[in-house]
């Protein structure tokens, strides 16, 4: 028989007080934090399509994501990763150029009418910090509403 006049040690009644910890939830990753390829192709492509068609109106939006050189007038042969928009029947085109591998990274814009080659390149959110799946869509179309590319301009 255990006597009951002995006290219970404290380390127990601390035990006893304390709640079980709970589990946090891992939050998912952020679209940004996914591979540079993937964003672009699983998440940039469609929303920049779906800003262009749906706010936009324009129903013959090619855009694609290739490697290729930067097709403008005296700039080097290097191969870089581009976002390729096109669209009027292939009269209008913009190119995004990321410099590196990765969304935060430097990125060139150039743009072209009637299959001519550009000439001119300008950096492409170049101010922003903090890059965002929205926030890049809302420099593309504020980038070709100063073409005056879009409808309402």
């Amino acid at each position: 028989m255990a006597d009951e006049s002995t006290p219970k040690a404290p380390a127990d009644k601390a035990a006893a007080k304390k709640a079980p910890a709970k589990a946090k939830k891992a939050k998912p990753p952020k679209l940004e934090d996914k591979p540079f390829a993937e964003f672009i192709e699983q998440h940039f492509l469609p929303a920049v399509r779906t800003a262009l068609e749906q706010e936009e109106g324009l129903n013959d939006i090619q855009i694609s994501f290739e490697t290729q050189p930067i097709n403008v007038i005296g700039v080097d042969q290097d191969a870089y990763p581009q976002v390729i928009g096109r669209w009027a029947k292939g009269s209008r085109q913009f190119n995004i150029a990321f410099l590196e591998d990765s969304i935060t990274g430097p990125k060139i814009y150039s743009f072209a009418t009637d299959g001519a080659t550009p000439s001119t390149i300008e950096q492409f959110m170049g101010d922003e910090r903090r890059i965002t799946l929205d926030l890049m869509v809302l420099y593309v179309l504020r980038r070709l509403k100063g073409q005056k590319w879009l409808k309402g301009n």
